[in-house]
């Protein structure tokens, strides 16, 4: 854990072409409570921008699938833990009326997660290399690509390279 996979994903997210690509965005912090009415009444809300009082799966699904009906959309399911795959089955029934291209992004620490949820390879991040980390302490720090202009702090940056252990979420902290 720690190597940046909501990071990653928040990147993803928040890029100003991403936004153009898809008509509509939700990000849901999923946890340890996998509850499909829960997270279905928060995506709803998410893409209508709308709070809602419904409490029937059924219903929030037949709403959400209005919703996302012929639309290219783009779901981070953030920090997700249950390996339930009737659960996941439940929840992703209104995701089929997207249109091609509509993407569901998942972050979880378990592979098995994302075994049960995936319909394409997943990717398992890695801790970075001393020469990446040290790349992406400059860009946060001096908001630079390295450390040209600036050798005095090249040293200082290594030695926080090394505490950090090539984490990404470390090194932008």
């Amino acid at each position: 854990f720690g190597v940046g996979k909501k990071t990653l994903a928040q990147l993803v997210y928040n890029d100003s072409s991403i936004g153009d690509y898809f008509d509509l965005k939700a990000w849901v912090c999923v946890s340890n409570e996998f509850d499909v009415i829960k997270i279905t009444k928060t995506i709803l809300e998410s893409v209508t921008s709308q709070s809602c009082d419904i409490h029937d799966l059924n219903l929030l699904q037949v709403k959400l699938k209005e919703k996302l009906s012929s639309k290219k959309f783009l779901l981070v399911l953030d920090d997700v833990w249950n390996e339930n795959y009737d659960d996941w089955t439940k929840l992703r029934s209104p995701f089929d009326v997207g249109t091609s291209g509509s993407k569901i992004m998942i972050t979880t620490r378990s592979s098995y997660v994302s075994s049960i949820m995936r319909t394409v390879a997943d990717y398992s991040l890695q801790i970075l290399s001393d020469n990446d980390s040290l790349c992406m302490l400059a860009h946060h720090a001096l908001e630079r690509v390295d450390f040209t202009g600036h050798l005095d702090l090249k040293e200082i940056g290594m030695e926080i390279v090394k505490k950090c252990g090539g984490l990404p979420l470390a090194l932008s902290t």
